[in-house]
């Protein structure tokens, strides 16, 4: 018996349909996880932006979450901080400008130490110093994003190109920081 192309057609589309919402739903629920853990955050499409890769394994748990919110913005500061070190070695900027390189890169190292020691202490809390771990990791976080800041003082009222891209990049790599000290105090709140 053959089958008619009307019959195949409403076949094949109650068959998508069927699988559709299954697939979707883990989708919008994986995306509902992303979502809620960044909106503490400041900057929250850049937050579901970058950890959204995090959904299946964070899913609620807020330490998770804390962690991938560090790990993602020590990528970030690295990669800016190769920037500002291919800057200060090609000896392009002269005067008051390649003195706030040199600046930049001490300071973004600085933040790139504090980013990593917070996620060392992240990565093995203990209960019973959790309160006294969390203040250590928010206070190292803040610095780090004083170091950014600070980063740019050093270039005010400049406006050429190559000093717009710089302060484009340090301020996303700030953005990034900003993210994940909300995500900290988010864990911070919730408690061990």
């Amino acid at each position: 018996m053959a089958c008619s192309p009307s019959i195949l057609v409403f076949t094949f589309v109650f068959l998508s349909w069927l699988a559709t919402p299954s697939c979707s739903w883990g989708t919008r629920q994986r995306d509902g996880y992303v979502k809620d853990a960044c909106s503490v955050t400041r900057y929250q499409d850049l937050c579901i932006d970058s950890l959204s890769s995090y959904s299946k394994t964070a899913k609620t748990d807020p330490s998770k979450w804390a962690r991938a919110g560090v790990s993602v913005t020590i990528g970030e500061t690295k990669n800016v901080t190769c920037y500002l070190v291919g800057l200060k070695k090609n000896n392009h900027m002269k005067g008051r400008n390649r003195v706030a390189v040199l600046d930049c890169v001490d300071v973004f190292q600085d933040a790139l130490d504090r980013l990593h020691q917070s996620l060392g202490v992240l990565r093995r809390l203990n209960a019973e110093t959790f309160d006294t771990e969390m203040q250590d990791i928010t206070t190292w976080i803040s610095s780090a994003l004083t170091d950014e800041d600070t980063c740019l003082d050093g270039f005010e009222g400049q406006d050429s190109h190559e000093i717009k891209s710089l302060e484009s990049k340090v301020k996303r790599s700030s953005y990034f920081t900003s993210n994940a000290l909300a995500l900290v105090a988010k864990l911070a709140s919730s408690g061990p």
